[in-house]
């Protein structure tokens, strides 16, 4: 197998991990083990809190004193431990614990896969911008396969998704270490200030007020993200409980279904070029959040007969909701902040929405869906739990359309592009 396809191999593994759990979690939370709405929201947390730091730390490590191919490999191995563990776990605070552990292995292998696919493809003279993208698609096939195999083998509501996601995960592990060397580049250099080495320099971006604000919306906006994550499929599920949808393909193949979010990712991808120049960075961040009302909007209303049409836009709608505020958000911190410390900014941006944001989103939504959103038989009121989200995104579409100032600049779309 040519380096391509190795790295294709590791970015397919990298995000299998996740896609056979991640989705399908809510139903074995819920189903099997009936804890409390709160408690979930917990256990999505641990991935902003994970956020918050560990990406930082493996990155010192691996650029400092240890090969990024083997610290990958351990934490992928320690990962999947963990992962083994969960199922044999009988209280749901041990359970946050582990999947905390778990995440703590997992978050920062995002990070290090895409180091490790940088220095092999630099090192052997491929032309990173062109090559990589088309290798990293593949990760979200993986992630797609996972949702797949995850329905289809009927675990999407027991500890079986949690063995598929640790057998990965030690085959990624293993395979890890036959990848080509990604020695550390700063090893023997002179330390830098702790400050900048932690990338907290970025922080002082937040004196400017456009760029604050375009960072607490981040942080807002990737909330709006965990709840669509956490409670899409235990939704659709849900509809089992309802005699005339009970043997519906929605509800026999609910994770499937969720997966259209996912390839709609991919293609909307394809789109952002166009959108940028076109309409300009704001625009195209304004279009997401209404992107967002729209994706809660429609699974408020919709249902696996008449209302299918509903829930299947809802996932088509999720590829520009998810996309096109992530993307064009990257591309506004690379056009409004110094070379000096773009590096660090990106990772901010990354912080406020996958580590604040996460945080606030899993945990938030919790509460407010036990304490306002549960009948007196502690089922979910969704289509009051969608409506709320819907509002939610739209209250944050129209102040940012009101308070983010940003003309858009064809010329400055284009360098970034070249």
């Amino acid at each position: 197998m040519g380096l391509k396809g190795r790295l294709t191999l590791l970015n397919f593994l990298q995000f299998f991990i996740w896609g056979a759990w991640l989705i399908t979690i809510a139903n074995y939370w819920f189903d099997t083990k009936t804890w409390s709405p709160t408690e979930f929201g917990a256990v999505f947390s641990t991935m902003g809190i994970a956020s918050l730091f560990m990406p930082t730390l493996t990155g010192i490590i691996a650029d400092r004193w240890m090969n990024a191919e083997r610290l990958y490999g351990v934490l992928h191995l320690l990962g999947g431990f963990a992962l083994l563990y969960l199922p044999q776990i009988e209280t749901s605070t041990m359970f946050i614990s582990v999947i905390l552990l778990a995440m703590i292995c997992y978050m920062p292998t995002i990070a290090l896969m895409n180091t490790i696919s940088y220095t092999v493809l630099k090192n052997n003279n491929y032309d990173v911008i062109k090559v990589f993208p088309p290798i990293r698609v593949w990760g979200t096939i993986g992630f797609i396969a996972a949702m797949w195999v995850t329905n289809l083998t009927g675990s999407k509501a027991t500890v079986n998704q949690f063995y598929i996601a640790a057998t990965a995960s030690f085959v990624l592990a293993v395979y890890s270490f036959t990848m080509p060397q990604c020695k550390p580049q700063n090893k023997g250099q002179k330390d830098a200030p702790l400050i900048e080495t932690l990338g907290l320099n970025a922080f002082k971006l937040f004196k400017n007020y456009k760029m604050a604000l375009f960072f607490i919306f981040s942080m807002f906006l990737g909330a709006a993200l965990q709840l669509t994550n956490m409670y899409g499929d235990v939704f659709l599920d849900s509809f089992k409980h309802v005699d005339q949808y009970a043997d519906s393909f929605v509800v026999k193949y609910s994770t499937i279904i969720m997966s259209i979010s996912q390839i709609s990712e991919t293609l909307f991808i394809l789109a952002i070029p166009f959108f940028l120049k076109r309409f300009g960075i704001k625009k195209v961040m304004l279009i997401s959040m209404v992107a967002w009302v729209l994706r809660f909007a429609l699974f408020a209303y919709g249902d696996p007969a008449g209302g299918l049409w509903m829930i299947i836009l809802s996932c088509i709608i999720y590829g520009m909701a998810f996309d096109f505020f992530n993307i064009s958000g990257s591309l506004f911190v690379e056009t409004q902040c110094d070379s000096s410390i773009r590096a660090s900014a990106q990772g901010l941006f990354m912080m406020m929405t996958n580590g604040f944001g996460a945080i606030m989103g899993s945990w938030v939504s919790g509460l407010i869906i036990e304490l306002f959103f549960t009948d007196n038989n502690e089922n979910f009121i969704w289509k009051d739990i969608w409506n709320t989200f819907a509002i939610y995104s739209l209250i944050i579409a129209i102040f940012f359309a009101i308070l983010f100032k940003h003309k858009h600049d064809p010329k400055q779309v284009e360098n970034i592009a070249h």
